[in-house]
């Protein structure tokens, strides 16, 4: 479960409040007059995800080569077909 911190702790306590609440590896939220507006995780666990994002972008891109979702053209041809809205 993700550690919430309130703006003005991290006014008060700086960084070392972010330090703590990532220290177990859990994503911390910031939140702002009660509402939830910021999210903060570790450099590792952000890298992670993005490839996790790639992953799935890949996926996808298989899937489609796969399932004939593709386009065959020259340079020329695909920049004709996406401008021509």
């Amino acid at each position: 479960m993700a550690h919430v911190i309130t703006a003005n702790e991290l006014k008060t306590k700086g960084v070392a409040t972010i330090e703590d609440a990532t220290s177990s590896g859990e994503e911390a939220i910031i939140t702002i007059r009660g509402k939830q507006r910021y999210v903060v995780l570790s450099v590792e666990h952000y890298n992670y995800l993005r490839e996790c994002e790639l992953e799935a972008a890949i996926a996808d891109s298989r899937r489609d080569v796969a399932e004939g979702r593709t386009v065959a053209e020259s340079v020329a041809e695909h920049i004709a077909r996406i401008t021509s809205g």
